[in-house]
């Protein structure tokens, strides 16, 4: 076999080495590209559905956005009318003036201090051996926050209802919610920098 037969082999092996090495790395970045655009759908999916709930402001100009991360807040405490059951939670500002004695101290809590209350529909425990309600549906979170520049004709506290529709899945605004509550049904806790609930030591 002559020298330039032997070549052209040998460079006919080496051409498809690159064509399989190259037609390897196309259907990995395929992959690579494919699967990065799965996740992007899932991260856009995502990011729909907090929007949806991020996204909205309350008629006085309050955003759920401010309140971010509240699920994972510390708890206040909790209440119980005939209509719902409540628990309350505040954000890592407000918590730290709760246990330094804010507002029994006189005090008051420190702007961007925010408080929630997340508040379902009560039901019997069918499976407790003993009477206890435990919450059913959710249905609104009533949602506060410090900000003296802002809402300076309630006490510094801006106020807002965003309520939940289970069926939907869905947050709303309330249009009949008080921005200024402070100047009514919070009046009578004035001294206590407007909040009803003092913080439970546990």
């Amino acid at each position: 076999m002559s020298e330039s037969v032997t070549k052209s082999l040998a460079q006919e092996k080496h051409e498809q080495k690159i064509e399989a090495r190259t037609a390897v790395e196309r259907v990995a970045g395929f992959t690579v590209f494919a699967t990065a655009a799965a996740v992007l759908a899932i991260l856009v999916a995502t990011g729909v559905y907090a929007q949806d709930k991020y996204s909205l402001k309350s008629p006085s100009g309050i955003a759920f956005a401010d309140f971010r991360g509240y699920e994972d807040w510390a708890v206040v405490s909790s209440a119980r009318t005939t209509e719902v059951l409540k628990v309350i939670v505040a954000n890592p500002g407000m918590i730290a003036a709760y246990k330094a004695g804010v507002p029994g101290n006189g005090q008051p809590f420190p702007e961007g201090s925010m408080i929630v209350k997340l508040q379902w529909k009560p039901k019997k425990s069918t499976e407790a051996q003993f009477d206890v309600d435990v919450p059913d549906v959710f249905v609104q979170a009533f949602v506060m926050e410090k900000d003296s520049k802002r809402f300076p004709k309630s006490g510094g506290w801006g106020y807002a209802v965003f309520n939940y529709d289970a069926a939907s899945n869905k947050f709303t605004a309330d249009a009949k919610s008080l921005s200024d509550c402070g100047n009514t049904c919070h009046t009578a806790v004035k001294a206590k920098d407007y909040i009803f609930h003092p913080y439970q030591k546990r």
